[in-house]
């Protein structure tokens, strides 16, 4: 691509596109199509896949997001359409507008970047109970991350997650660790999303708790880039306040603005023709060429290891 488009939810930075490609090695001329048109000759060769042609701009966005690396983005694309086929409760098209869940949890990625390009995804907890677990928002999140890997341009997500106005207690018995460790696999091996840092919010002793489920699935090098801030003020350390939504002292829109507009997004006929079309991007295991004829993990395998950082 000559430039990144205008977005309906995403903003960039003046430099996101030579910022990133030059981090790779990928702004030379003519290196990005060079590297494009490999990934295209590798996936019009894997017998397994479905769908065998995907628009230029999703191949750059996944070689990108594979820091730069073809190989790396053969891993993540083969990873991806595996879990389409694995986990298929976690993708798809859903009525999200009557999903009761949301009306509780905000979770939005916030329009500016960072000065570094990363996208900061910001999720208020303001439940009180969970009469059906998380799963219904993790639906919700995937849709999401279908529109980041097909319009965004980032380095990685920096994660905030608030629980000032949560029932901790009520969050905490509702985890199921299972869900949650599926769920970050497919944000890790398969979008190959790439965690920078992650912070809690919370004055309440209670949140050591979550923290502590969330780190039973988290690398160790990870592990040290978690932060529990008591305060708004303690967050803006590590996120500028032109980033962050008015409500915590920032100068973007309110957190409930920008997540009525995620949701009309995702709702839109458009993306859900795109949700549908994407469906097609899974695997025929039957197909697929493997060393030992008899495994049939090796197409997932390492799918349970804790989630890492770069």
């Amino acid at each position: 691509m000559e430039s990144i488009p205008k977005d309906e939810i995403f903003k960039f930075n003046d430099d996101t596109l030579q910022y990133l490609r030059k981090q790779y090695n990928l702004d030379t001329p003519g290196r990005i199509e060079e590297a494009i048109n490999a990934l295209e000759e590798w996936i019009k060769k894997q017998s397994h896949f479905v769908r065998k042609e995907y628009p230029r701009d999703y191949l750059e966005r996944t070689i990108i997001i594979s820091k730069g690396s073809v190989e790396r983005a053969k891993t993540k694309l083969d990873k991806i359409c595996t879990f389409r086929t694995l986990f298929p409760n976690f993708f798809g098209v859903h009525d999200v507008t009557s999903n009761e869940i949301l009306e509780d949890l905000y979770g939005v990625y916030l329009p500016k970047l960072t000065q570094d390009n990363y996208r900061v995804y910001f999720l208020k907890n303001k439940a009180k109970r969970f009469n059906t677990g998380f799963m219904d928002f993790y639906r919700y999140f995937i849709m999401q991350c279908e529109y980041l890997q097909s319009h965004d341009y980032c380095n990685g997500l920096v994660l905030v997650i608030d629980y000032t106005e949560a029932n901790l207690l009520e969050t905490t018995k509702w985890f199921n660790l299972v869900d949650l460790r599926e769920l970050l696999t497919i944000l890790k091996e398969g979008y190959g999303l790439r965690l920078k840092s992650l912070h809690f919010l919370s004055e309440s002793k209670a949140v050591e708790t979550i923290v502590a489920l969330f780190k039973q699935v988290l690398s160790a090098k990870l592990r040290d880039r978690v932060n529990v801030h008591k305060t708004t003020e303690s967050l803006h350390e590590y996120i500028p306040k032109e980033i962050l939504p008015i409500e915590y002292q920032g100068q973007e829109k309110s957190l409930l603005e920008l997540h009525k507009l995620s949701k009309e997004v995702l709702t839109s006929s458009e993306f859900s023709d795109y949700l549908r079309d994407m469906s097609k991007a899974c695997t025929d295991e039957a197909l697929r060429i493997r060393d030992n004829p008899g495994d049939h993990t090796s197409s997932i395998q390492g799918t349970f290891r804790t989630l890492s950082v770069d």
